[in-house]
């Protein structure tokens, strides 16, 4: 594996809450619901709500900058995307609301009988919505199944879950539990073939993976900024001609094009300030760390970035498996061979025998060590792999920001843990 290029003092210098807080910063292993945030998200933030706070539409200053950052921020994630027009980025609350609404506007184009695919390893926010519309419409539910000893599917099973009645299927890109990287264009090549829409939730590949929905030739994409270093924000990509057909719920008032077509009433402006500047963290580090070309586009430049950090997240990851295979009562739940790496997100979930992951979380806690435990809103994995009424997993979360000696503090005051209970 390839050495990481990244300063990781210079990386962590950029994040206030590390930053500033000296011997006293917690190991921010929590990532997979949420990272820290950069100077340029605050700063875009910070520059909305005092130079720009206004609503979109009017003639005066103010207002022309606000619609100038926001059509920014469009642009951006539709680099990120590889979008063919900005037009078909929407942003919303969160990725949730986001699945809730665009799954209500398909629905509206189905009938009773017609099938959905979902997928037995996905967050239950690419779950419930379907099987609420499912429930509303008379749909027939589909599921591709994983296998709980390799953590991946078995895609030999499309043949028998598509059908010619299949108009939807919605699957993870990664999962938030197991931590597998999805063939999703394979998944994607085979909905398509029998005329379905495809769904995708990009949210937890996408702080470490390079997404290009024209590779992948799916309809829709969706991800939340907050868990890419931005603010608490959804952002969805739909193709344009399938947006242009539905029919959303909006008011009269609204516009009948995308984006405002789906962005639901005041849209919050502040926000998508903060996304543009995410993303700006990302095209700074392909420039400073990266192989970003001289003179490049903003897509290069982020493409640089994401590499970069994803050579550092792999080597943590690796240092952090094996740490965790030296407890013969730990078991990893997920992908452990090094040369697996590349199908899996650096989210490492894991059991240890007879304890409640709840009391291993609470126990780093004292260390101020975050880390999350419990079916982390994965209800179908975690059920597949036989942990809800064992309390689920304990989930470790690597980023940009994390360092070897804190993977290795982890590691010691786990142990220590271990030892003296």
């Amino acid at each position: 594996m390839a050495g990481s290029r990244l300063d990781i003092d210079a990386i962590r210098q950029e994040f206030p809450a590390i930053a500033t807080r000296g011997d006293a910063t917690p190991v921010f292993f929590d990532n997979p619901a949420g990272t820290q945030v950069p100077r340029r998200v605050i700063d875009r933030m910070m520059q909305a709500l005092v130079e720009d706070n206004a609503n979109l539409g009017g003639y005066f200053d103010t207002s022309q900058r606000a619609i100038a950052q926001a059509q920014e921020a469009h642009k951006a994630m539709g680099d990120l995307f590889n979008a063919n027009d900005w037009h078909e980025v929407i942003f919303g609350q969160n990725m949730t609301t986001l699945t809730f609404s665009m799954s209500r506007a398909i629905g509206r184009t189905l009938k009773e009988g017609d099938e959905i695919l979902l997928t037995r390893m996905d967050h239950d926010a690419n779950v419930a919505p379907w099987l609420m519309l499912a429930e509303d419409k008379g749909l027939v539910v589909r599921w591709i199944d994983f296998d709980p000893e390799t953590f991946e599917f078995d895609l030999t099973q499309l043949d028998s879950v598509i059908t010619d009645k299949l108009k939807v299927a919605a699957i993870g890109y990664a999962s938030n539990v197991t931590g597998t990287i999805h063939d999703v264009k394979a998944i994607t090549k085979a909905a398509k073939a029998a005329g379905a829409l495809v769904y995708v939730d990009a949210v937890q590949f996408a702080p470490h993976g390079i997404i290009d929905v024209q590779d992948i030739g799916c309809d829709f994409l969706v991800c939340s900024a907050y868990k890419f270093y931005g603010p608490h924000h959804g952002v969805l990509w739909g193709r344009r001609d399938v947006l242009d057909r539905l029919e959303a719920y909006k008011v009269r008032a609204s516009s009948t094009i995308p984006p405002g077509k789906f962005e639901t009433g005041t849209t919050n402006r502040e926000s998508l300030a903060g996304v543009l500047g995410a993303i700006e963290h990302f095209e700074w580090l392909g420039t400073t760390f990266g192989d970003a070309p001289e003179g490049g586009s903003r897509r290069e430049r982020f493409v640089a970035g994401m590499h970069a950090v994803d050579i550092h997240e792999r080597i943590l990851t690796a240092r952090l498996i094996d740490g965790l295979q030296s407890f013969p009562k730990l078991r990893i739940q997920g992908l452990t061979e090094k040369q697996a790496l590349a199908r899996r997100v650096p989210t490492v979930s894991f059991t240890y025998e007879g304890t409640d992951p709840a009391d291993i979380c609470k126990a780093m806690a004292k260390k101020n060590i975050s880390l999350w435990h419990g079916h982390n809103y994965g209800i179908e994995p975690t059920t597949r792999l036989g942990l809800m009424d064992k309390g689920g997993v304990v989930r470790v979360g690597l980023a940009q920001y994390n360092t070897a000696a804190e993977v290795d503090r982890f590691i010691q005051n786990f142990g220590e843990w271990t030892t003296a209970g």
